[in-house]
């Protein structure tokens, strides 16, 4: 079913937060030394604030199913090589998923398409994308949103990859729409951008917001080795998990998480928003 609308914003943020309850709140982190991902980390080995508060973090365990949806351009660009490239990586994504995860496919030309929901059958993601004719113009923004939507309240990890081949011609919402619901979503969004000139600064934009990462590849051929990359990365990601002291529940609360080892680089989401009591 097509999907085309900006009302379905007020939903999401009237729905979605990251709840600062029982559960307490949880940071997807990335910790990289140099460009490789650093395991072996214990929860002494982080710092986080929150709103400049120190907090007590807890390591949850990495082992944990994860949910990846695959929100991909299918716009009139595409048709030809880079398709039958964007096919091909994701079916190397795929093929790297585990037992117990799931995956579902969104994709979106001037309109969004929510196609296969999160499922454990891959062989179904695949036939659903080899039966896409592209056309029409890209609506990026729309296509992050829905993806978004389709692992809200979901158990376990999500990853968001996002792919296009261009720059948003035909979107509804907008860059603050989306990063708001970026900001209370518990995903993490990679986004690739197979063009050789400049990539779409919203979709760096939403994917900081989260913590993830902006990936840029200069032909279709260089999609599978960046969804790998991807996955391999988001399966380094350590989850740490607090509930917030000394601050406020409600609102926009900022984030700050560090490594207390030198040299190491810390990828995570800058912000969340809390859910207020009632």
């Amino acid at each position: 079913m097509l999907w085309r609308a900006t009302f379905v914003v007020t939903s999401l943020i009237a729905l979605q937060t990251f709840s600062s309850r029982t559960l307490g709140v949880r940071v997807d982190v990335l910790v990289t030394d140099g460009r490789a991902p650093v395991g072996g980390l214990r929860a002494a080995d982080f710092e986080v604030r929150d709103n400049g508060v120190p907090q007590t973090v807890a390591l949850l365990t990495s082992s944990e199913p994860i949910n990846v949806v695959l929100a991909l351009d299918v716009s009139a660009s595409t048709d030809g090589k880079r398709q039958a490239d964007l096919q091909r990586a994701s079916g190397a994504l795929l093929a790297g998923l585990k037992p117990g995860d799931r995956a579902a496919l969104v994709t979106f030309t001037q309109a969004v398409a929510p196609r296969i929901p999160l499922t454990a059958d891959f062989p179904a993601i695949r036939a659903s994308f080899a039966a896409i004719q592209p056309f029409g113009e890209t609506a990026i923004l729309d296509g992050v949103f829905v993806a978004l939507m389709s692992v809200q309240a979901q158990p376990g990890r999500s990853l968001v990859v996002v792919c296009t081949d261009g720059n948003d011609t035909a979107s509804w919402l907008s860059v603050g729409e989306v990063l708001e619901a970026a900001k209370r979503s518990n995903a993490v969004i990679y986004a690739v951008s197979a063009v050789e000139a400049r990539p779409p600064s919203e979709l760096k934009d939403v994917s900081d917001a989260t913590g993830g990462q902006m990936l840029q590849v200069t032909a279709s051929r260089d999609l599978a080795a960046a969804f790998e990359r991807i996955l391999s990365d988001f399966r380094s990601r350590y989850t740490l998990a607090f509930t917030p002291e000394g601050v406020e529940a409600g609102g926009l609360h900022r984030l700050d998480v560090r490594v207390k080892r030198s040299g190491l680089s810390v990828k995570a989401r800058p912000s969340y928003v809390g859910l207020s009591p009632k």
